[in-house]
């Protein structure tokens, strides 16, 4: 269940990040700055059932929020005008983002109380390990 990843979690190390900016389509300001990011990211859940997302850089705040299984608009932190689905499936939090016929996949799960963020674009594969913090 979606539970699973509510919390507050912290980037611990990132491998392959510049490359998938690339593939992307980022630019180089871009991935300089998200290169440098260290983002924090809090999951919650409300009375709804809607899920909000909230990352937070020294850059920049992108929260969004929606329902599993329901399309919605979001910009990403490259600024990228989006079309996102997100769905769980097998126990992952599943980001799906298209654009320009270009799709990103972003897989989270949660191994060892720690996240692991898997970001797909073609042959390009980049993973964020995020520690899971203490709820507050």
């Amino acid at each position: 269940t979606v539970e699973r990843f509510v919390g507050k979690w912290k980037m611990t190390s990132s491998d392959n990040f510049d490359e998938y900016m690339k593939a992307a389509g980022a630019g180089f300001a871009s991935r300089q700055m998200a290169n440098l990011a260290k983002p924090s990211l809090s999951i919650a859940v409300d009375e709804q059932g809607f899920i909000s997302m909230n990352a937070v850089t020294t850059f920049k705040t992108l929260e969004i929020k929606f329902k599993l299984d329901e399309e919605f608009d979001e910009t990403t932190a490259d600024d990228r005008k989006v079309r996102t689905i997100m769905s769980l499936e097998d126990g992952k939090l599943i980001q799906k983002q298209t654009w320009e016929g270009k799709t990103t996949i972003i897989e989270r799960e949660i191994q060892d109380s720690k996240m692991i963020a898997v970001f797909i674009r073609v042959k390009f594969l980049k993973l964020r390990f995020i520690h899971h913090l203490k709820a507050e």
